[in-house]
Formats: structure tokens, C-alpha cells, sequence
């Protein structure tokens, strides 16, 4: 089953989709649902178009019809299943934002929540759907770690944001930060915002870092490091 996203901004009950996600889950340090990026799809493919009309008819049985909603829905042999629907933006301290506007040409939930409070008439020459295809390619990388210890210092960052299509990075961890090897959001040690023209130099980065997390080299801990834990192949 998939796991996927729906991000939309209502004004008097006119919804309108600003991106819609997947969610890579996979098996690592013993735990069977890490997440290790989210993509976005475009609106007209089969996926998108089962989610989208789904969580609208949510926020209509809701009786949502003003402001941002962000919706999380299962895709299922039987059709969507909802998992939650929050009368929210979407989360992540906005990290999406940069990436959203670079593929729709200039706006995401963000602005478009201002303009359904604000300005009617902006909101009204809002697209009901995202651009298809995309401006851009890009995603958002979870960064996973395999290993647990206190950081001595996290070179991963001063990494990425020399490659090609390095736009942002959003982390807590520092030195004297106590990482654990990453099991779910709270475990998780960063966020890396990836966007290009060029697929396949946006393909090269993902697996650039994604060998990073393998090779165990995001971290260097002091002496009280902890054994590197299960790694999946992809």
C-alpha cells in the first residue's frame, strides 16, 4: 500500500490542491516503516488522481471550507483509506516550501493560505491543481542514520550544500547532539531539500547522500559510538 499526501487551501468551500505526496517508508535499524523521503506526484497521475477527489470529499463531509488542510491518506487494494485530515498546513516546519514553489512556478500552501484569508481575488487565480508536468524535479530527503553516539561534528552538511541541487537543510543535530539510529520522525537527524532541472543530476545527489547514510559517514562520534545497525539495501 502507498502512503500519500494531499495538501490543499479552501475559501468558502472552493478547495484547491497545492501538491500532492508519497511517502517512502522502508525497513531499517529494526524498524519496518522509516521514512526516508517524500515525493511529489504529479497531479494527473493514477495515484494522484485517486487522492485528490478523496480528501476533498473529506473536507466536504468535514464541513471544512476555509484555510489550509493537510490530509494523509493509505491507497489500498479496496481505494483510499484515510489516515488523518488536519486542518493545518502540512508540517515540517514549512521545509517543503522552497521545493513546492520551485515546482509550480512560484507559489505553494503557504502563500496560497494568505490569499485565502486575505485577498479573494488572488486566491480565485490560483490553479485548482499543480502544474503537470512539474517546473522542476525534486524531493525531500529524510536523512537516516545507522549508527547512535554524541557527535563530534556532522560533515554531512557541509556536503550537500555543494551539490548541484542542494536548495535546504533543516537539522537539529550538533556537536555534543546524543543521535540514535534513526526508527521514525523523532529519531530522525535532518532534512535535505533537493531541486534541478536536470533529472539525472538530481538522481546522481539522492544517491550520493543516500550512500552517505550507508557508508556511515553523515556523523563523526566521539568514543562512546554504538554498533551500526541493520541496513536494507534499496
Amino acid at each position: 500500500s502507498d502512503w500519500g499526501g494531499v495538501d490543499q487551501v479552501s475559501r468558502d468551500g472552493v478547495h484547491k490542491t497545492m501538491m500532492v505526496w508519497v511517502y517512502e517508508r522502508k525497513r531499517a535499524n529494526n524498524s519496518q516503516f522509516v521514512l526516508y523521503s517524500i515525493l511529489p506526484i504529479d497531479p494527473q497521475s493514477e495515484e494522484a488522481q485517486a487522492l485528490i477527489p478523496y480528501a476533498q470529499g473529506v473536507l466536504d463531509v468535514l464541513g471544512v471550507k476555509n484555510g489550509p488542510t493537510h490530509g494523509e491518506v493509505i491507497i489500498t487494494d479496496d481505494g483510499p483509506c484515510l489516515v488523518e485530515m488536519n486542518c493545518r498546513a502540512n508540517g515540517g516546519d514549512g521545509t517543503w516550501g522552497p521545493l513546492c514553489r520551485a515546482l509550480t512556478g512560484g507559489y505553494s500552501q503557504i502563500e496560497a493560505s494568505v490569499d485565502a484569508y486575505l485577498d479573494k481575488q488572488a486566491f480565485a487565480c490560483l490553479p485548482a491543481l499543480p502544474p503537470s508536468p512539474f517546473k522542476a524535479n525534486g524531493l525531500q530527503i529524510h536523512l537516516v542514520s545507522y549508527k547512535g553516539g554524541t557527535v563530534k561534528s556532522a560533515p554531512v552538511f557541509d556536503i550537500v550544500e555543494k551539490l548541484p541541487s542542494f536548495v535546504y537543510y533543516e537539522t537539529g543535530v550538533k556537536p555534543g547532539t546524543k543521535v540514535v539510529p534513526t526508527i521514525d520522525l523523532v529519531t530522525g537527524c535532518g532534512i535535505v531539500i533537493l531541486v534541478h532541472k536536470d533529472p539525472a543530476v538530481l538522481e546522481k545527489d539522492l544517491k550520493f547522500i543516500r550512500e552517505m547514510e550507508v557508508k556511515n559517514e553523515l556523523f563523526v562520534f566521539e568514543e562512546d559510538e554504538l554498533p551500526a545497525g541493520e541496513v536494507v539495501a534499496n
